[in-house]
């Protein structure tokens, strides 16, 4: 046996009809008003990250970052510039290095002027690979070949291949080339924006 539909405080019944056809026209509206504004609201959720330093342990952060929201139905993209572009140029991106002179952040608490002695900073690169071996984190070329097989936009910036005599060829295969302006137009409509 059913329930009668409860009359609402107005006087009339709100059957199930009634409720979907509200939700309808409320859900129209709301899209409506989001066309108006430039806005769409059925696209997923969407990630902007500047990737502007081109060591191994800031290339990590942009990487897994991009990867994950990809692996969360989001949109992503990466903006390669400056310095970041070593982690895409093929001479560099499979022997990117730490360097512990003046790194606050080296878990090894060490005085600086150690830093400068030959051989500290394939150490400190040679830590952190094993750190991140040992916890099951990826290498960056096979986070870059993730982020590639997921949809993740990987845009090197054309104005520092310019200014840096960078060419195209020195870049890994699968990167998009685009300035500034075009980066900033899909971060206009970016969720979460991040700057590394």
């Amino acid at each position: 046996m059913t329930q009668p539909d409860a009359p609402s405080p107005g006087g009339f019944t709100l059957t199930p009809e009634l409720q979907a056809y509200i939700q309808a026209e409320v859900q129209k509206q709301v899209a409506d008003a989001f066309k108006l504004k430039g806005l769409d609201i059925t696209r997923p959720k969407r990630v902007a990250i500047i990737a502007s330093k081109g060591t191994l342990d800031m290339a990590y952060p942009p990487l897994i970052l991009a990867t994950t929201a990809a692996a969360m139905d989001m949109e992503a993209a990466i903006f390669f510039t400056f310095y970041g572009l070593d982690i895409v140029k093929k001479a560099k991106y499979h022997n990117l290095k730490v360097p512990p002179l003046a790194n606050p952040a080296m878990p090894v608490p060490m005085p600086n002027i150690l830093g400068v002695l030959p051989g500290m900073t394939a150490m400190a690169t040679w830590m952190m690979k094993d750190w991140m071996k040992k916890g099951g984190v990826p290498s960056i070329p096979d986070l870059l070949s993730m982020a590639k097989e997921n949809g993740v936009r990987l845009i090197a910036c054309q104005m520092t291949l310019d200014v840096l005599g960078i060419k195209k060829d020195d870049i890994i295969d699968g990167l998009e080339f685009a300035g500034a302006g075009h980066f900033l137009d899909y971060a206009a409509d970016a969720d979460i924006t991040l700057f590394i």
